[in-house]
């Protein structure tokens, strides 16, 4: 019997488990994939603490920023190789298990190549905060030009400003305390607004409002108070996981033609498209996310540090450096 290291979930709200599993084979239609790098991510605390997902079973296997080599083709697999390095993103790990595992079993359809020039331990991270912050600034509405505001400087945040300042946008970074003014320059913000000691409002509408302001940041009163620095017709983006309400007035939207739109990443069968267009265009504009890299046996540090925004941005589980 081959056996492979995993860390699963036994049930909502447990602990993460560090187990050894038979190697699992691949069926009609799936593959199995040798994970060289899997990020984690705060969609996996919908498994950790249990969520009300369709398809969710426990035990599972978190994971769904998954960079591996295709090792194994089920039958009729036909359109992909041995040794092909694949990314597989959401919804692995929440409705079958998914990458904090050294081996893990996909469909076809889920698969996406990665380009060989990415390293796989960065681009795990792309294939769901990079696709979320990119096809979020997309679909915004935005030309080049126009003013793009991002909330909060972390693992959505830090991507989104770079992918903005890429894609033309005039990229303005909003966050609290003026230690985080050089990282947002280096990452690409032409204004920096420090919420300590700025009225955010006032100094986005010198600039003559967002046309979208991207809130990924957690964060339900900083939220509720950037409608207003919004331009005639501008949208705020929400793709951070807020648990709290937001509180927005109804005037607040019809004085100025404003909107709040809600975003997630694409899934099912338009998400191979996504996840190669936010490839491409991270490797065509050397857009990088920054990591901290750690083996499966650290996954409580590693899930802890993400929690509570204890890591610069991304943590990102590595199999094959697992203790001995």
């Amino acid at each position: 019997m081959n056996l492979m290291k995993a860390i699963q979930v036994n049930l909502p709200g447990g602990e993460f488990e560090l187990v050894t599993r038979e190697i699992p084979e691949p069926t009609e239609g799936q593959i199995r994939v040798k994970v060289l790098a899997c990020g984690v991510c705060h969609g996996d605390a919908m498994v950790k603490n249990g969520g009300n997902y369709p398809g969710l079973e426990y035990p599972r296997i978190p994971g769904h920023e998954i960079i591996g080599v295709i090792e194994k083709l089920g039958p009729g697999v036909r359109e992909f190789k041995i040794g092909q390095r694949v990314g597989v993103g959401w919804p692995a790990g929440i409705t079958y298990d998914g990458g904090f595992a050294e081996y893990t079993i996909t469909s076809a359809q889920e698969l996406v190549l990665i380009p060989e020039e990415l390293n796989e331990a960065e681009a795990a991270p792309l294939l769901c905060a990079g696709v979320t912050t990119f096809e979020a600034l997309k679909n915004s509405g935005a030309k080049p030009g126009d003013v793009i505001a991002i909330q909060g400087i972390g693992g959505l945040g830090h991507l989104a400003i770079q992918y903005a300042k890429k894609m033309g946008f005039k990229t303005v970074s909003i966050s609290r305390g003026a230690d985080k003014k050089e990282l947002a320059e280096q990452l690409g913000s032409q204004v920096y607004i420090d919420t300590e000691s700025t009225d955010v409002i006032k100094e986005l509408q010198k600039l003559g409002g967002a046309k979208a302001i991207l809130a990924t940041a957690p964060n339900s009163e900083a939220i509720s108070e950037l409608i207003n620095g919004l331009s005639l017709d501008g949208k705020l983006m929400i793709i951070a996981g807020v648990e709290e309400p937001i509180q927005i007035f109804a005037g607040q939207l019809i004085a100025g033609r404003r909107s709040v739109q809600g975003w997630r990443p694409t899934i099912g069968s338009d998400a191979g498209a996504a996840r190669k267009d936010t490839m491409d265009f991270s490797l065509l504009t050397d857009v990088h996310p920054m990591i901290e890299t750690f083996p499966l046996e650290q996954i409580d540090l590693a899930y802890e540090k993400m929690l509570n925004s204890k890591i610069r941005f991304r943590a990102v589980l590595i199999p094959g450096n697992s203790i001995s």
